[in-house]
Parts: C-alpha cells; sequence; structure tokens
C-alpha cells in the first residue's frame, strides 16, 4: 500500500510513544504487535518483505501464534500488517483491511505516529476478543521496541 511519509525517521520521543502505545495494548491481550521500519522496501512486493521480516523476528514462534506485525518501508511509502496463524484463524476475513484504513487514513493527514500508536491501540482491544490476558500472566514474548531495519 503506498503512502504519503513526510518524515525519513522517528525521533526518540516518537520511538517511545510508539512502544508505549506497544505495551499498553499488550496489557488486555496476550497477543504480541511488533512495529518494523526501514527506509526501502527489500522486496518487489511489501507483503513478502513483512513476511520475511515477521520470520527474521521469529514472531511465529509465540506460543498461541498471536503476533502482528506493522511494517513500514519509509521512503518507499509502502506498509503491510500481517498476522500469525492463530490470529487468522480466528479473526475476520477484512481484519486487517479494517487496520490498514486507519493508518492510512493518517498516514495520508502526515501523522505516522498518531496513526500507528492508534492502530496498535486498536488491536490491542480486538486481539483482547481473541487472546485475553490470562491473570497473573506477565510474559511479554517478544521485545516492544521498534525495530529499525
Amino acid at each position: 500500500m503506498n503512502l504519503f511519509f513526510k518524515k525519513p525517521h522517528f525521533s526518540k520521543h516518537e520511538l517511545t510513544q510508539i512502544r508505549d502505545a506497544i505495551s499498553n495494548a499488550e496489557n488486555c491481550t496476550s497477543g504480541e504487535i511488533r512495529v518494523y521500519v526501514e527506509k526501502n522496501c527489500k522486496a518487489e512486493n511489501v507483503l513478502d518483505r513483512a513476511a520475511l521480516c515477521f520470520n527474521k523476528l521469529e514472531m511465529h514462534k509465540t506460543e498461541n501464534r498471536n503476533a502482528v506485525l506493522i511494517y513500514l518501508a519509509m521512503k518507499d511509502r509502502k506498509f503491510a500488517i500481517i498476522g500469525d496463524s492463530g490470529i487468522n484463524a480466528v479473526v475476520a476475513e477484512n481484519f486487517w483491511e479494517e487496520e490498514k484504513n486507519i493508518l492510512q487514513q493518517h498516514f495520508k493527514n502526515g501523522k505516522i505516529v498518531e496513526g500507528i500508536c492508534q492502530c496498535v491501540a486498536t488491536m490491542g482491544k480486538h486481539l483482547q476478543k481473541y487472546f485475553p490476558h490470562q491473570t497473573g500472566e506477565s510474559k511479554n514474548e517478544l521485545s516492544n521496541d521498534v525495530v529499525i531495519g
């Protein structure tokens, strides 16, 4: 999906905002959310690149196969959202389209960080329905830090 990015990178404050949004979203679900950002998409198809990054980050190794990756190629103005098999088995067919629409609307308005944070928050609420946070469970299987490729 093409975007209208205006900034080539994120500040430390913006990275903290995104990390905090991920942490907050994961407080209500056992699902795992990651954000991967790089300058250029190193594949012809953005979904192929996102899948490669998903595997490189070993996101498929979560206990419930309930990890989500938001992939951004800033200079190429592309992004993708992909989820693991555990999520895809239970969510509606158009689930990822709804999430992509949240991002795309914010990106068109130049509000990249706000879009990511809102998408992460919405995703956390949706994932809570299928993968609720278990009482006493404090297991964070994947880092909440934004990955810069």
